[in-house]
């Protein structure tokens, strides 16, 4: 029988109302929120380990290179797979965190809840056993960093949190969940590949996240580099454009050595450099911005961390995020 390590690592999935708050609070166990899980022993031998009890928001960039470090340390033992419980909040980001910095073919598999233990429908429960039977899967090896709710299977590096309250909440746009648990079987729909991985020692995670709206200027871009941001990421409108008040501050920004990531604000598509007035992406790539795909603002900032903790060589960041972007041209 496989073994399945899970570590649990706080979110709703561990909340419970508070009676004098009438709000939910970290409460549960990891114990306690396994002992929901009935019957799973029919499936996977689990270890429970205790990493923390953190609220989604509370995570931060060194508590995710702990995480992973754990992770490692975990996969390292006789373990078939890893199930980590995470807050849906930034579960996203953690997860293709681990996804970018652990080199694993064993799976790894985030889950949580979007109900705390006190509200009728708990999902964390059948989230967890999902999750678990996943883990202990023999198809899930080699897909990198996945994340399982309510019965569906997405990647790390494409899925997002599309709705704040509903179950189905974790969604792939464009592309679509990778798979599903169905009656405790993990079935997988379409082949996805693990492109890039970087061990790193130290974490660099002084980088910025810039939304751009209409009329905006440079300002904000400004104050990042007084600061002292090492990486920047931009929000942009459409394919990758911005207002052109903003343009002088990226140059700036870029002429410091300061990496300049553009991604769109669109909930689908990606960056190009269709446009070539002022501020549009052929002017901004001409400049030296980089563009970061298909990437939401949030897991660029992730990848821009990380890359930047692996190299300070901007010729080697730019290559991390557009390799297979102009390889046609």
């Amino acid at each position: 029988m496989k073994k399945v390590a899970v570590i649990f690592n706080g979110g709703t999935i561990s909340m419970k109302v508070d009676p004098k708050l009438k709000a939910a609070v970290p409460t549960l166990t990891g114990e306690e929120i396994m002992s929901f899980v009935t019957g799973i022993e029919e499936y996977a031998q689990v270890e429970s380990i205790a990493f923390s009890s953190f609220p989604s928001p509370h995570m931060t960039p060194p508590i995710m290179m702990a995480l992973a470090q754990k992770i490692r340390e975990v996969l390292m033992g006789d373990v078939d797979g890893v199930v980590v419980t995470h807050g849906t909040d930034t579960l996203e980001e953690t997860a293709y965190f681990v996804d970018l910095t652990v080199d694993t073919q064993k799976p790894i598999v985030f889950t949580g809840s979007m109900r705390s233990g006190s509200e009728l429908g708990y999902d964390g429960p059948s989230n967890l056993a999902a999750a678990i039977c996943t883990a202990a899967s023999s198809s899930a090896r080699g897909r990198g960093v996945l994340v399982c709710l309510n019965g569906e299977l997405n990647t790390a590096s494409e899925v997002t949190k599309a709705n704040s309250m509903a179950l189905n909440a974790f969604r792939t746009p464009t592309f679509g969940q990778v798979g599903m648990v169905d009656n405790n079987q993990v079935l997988f729909y379409r082949e996805t590949e693990r492109h890039q991985c970087q061990c790193i020692e130290k974490l660099e995670d002084r980088v910025a996240l810039l939304k751009t709206c209409t009329g905006m200027d440079g300002s904000l871009v400004d104050f990042c580099l007084e600061r002292g941001d090492r990486g920047i990421v931009l929000e942009a409108m459409g394919r990758g454009n911005i207002p052109p008040a903003m343009v002088p501050s990226v140059q700036r920004a870029i002429g410091r050595g300061v990496p300049v990531v553009i991604v769109s604000r669109c909930f689908e598509g990606r960056v190009y450099d269709s446009y070539g007035y002022p501020g549009g992406g052929r002017n901004l790539r001409e400049i030296g911005v980089i563009l970061g795909d298909n990437l939401n603002g949030q897991k660029a900032r992730i990848k821009l961390m990380v890359a930047l903790s692996a190299t300070k060589d901007l010729a080697a960041v730019r290559r991390w995020f557009e390799e297979d972007l102009y390889n046609e041209r």
